[in-house]
């Protein structure tokens, strides 16, 4: 038998037209967005140099693609100027480190 579900319905939301295209509008939130991850990106690697804080490894200019920056606390939005937070770790440390405690979790029977 069918359950009786009541739904809220949103009142539409105004638009302001700004005059731009959808794929305009787009555009500039990627690009936005982009610039906020290339700016703590571009600062930890300036801050703690291109290598891997775990294993050691040196990166150069050519494969520095290679090297993501693991926040500590692992908040995101956390990205104090003086990359506090952060550690530069290569992609294979830096999925170690996150899959690290899911394999605790299992060998833990969590």
């Amino acid at each position: 038998m069918p359950q009786n579900r009541s739904f809220k319905l949103k009142r539409p939301q105004k638009k302001v037209d700004s005059g731009k295209s959808v794929e305009e509008i787009i555009r500039e939130l990627k690009a936005a967005g982009q610039n906020t991850n290339n700016n703590y990106r571009q600062r930890s690697l300036q801050i703690h140099g291109l290598i891997c804080a775990k294993c050691g490894r040196e990166f150069d200019e050519k494969n520095k693609n290679l090297l993501t920056v693991h926040h500590k606390d692992g908040n995101h939005d956390n990205n104090p100027a003086d990359g506090s937070n952060w550690e530069n770790l290569c992609a294979y440390c830096h999925d170690d480190e996150h899959t690290r405690g899911l394999l605790g979790d299992y060998l833990g029977g969590r």
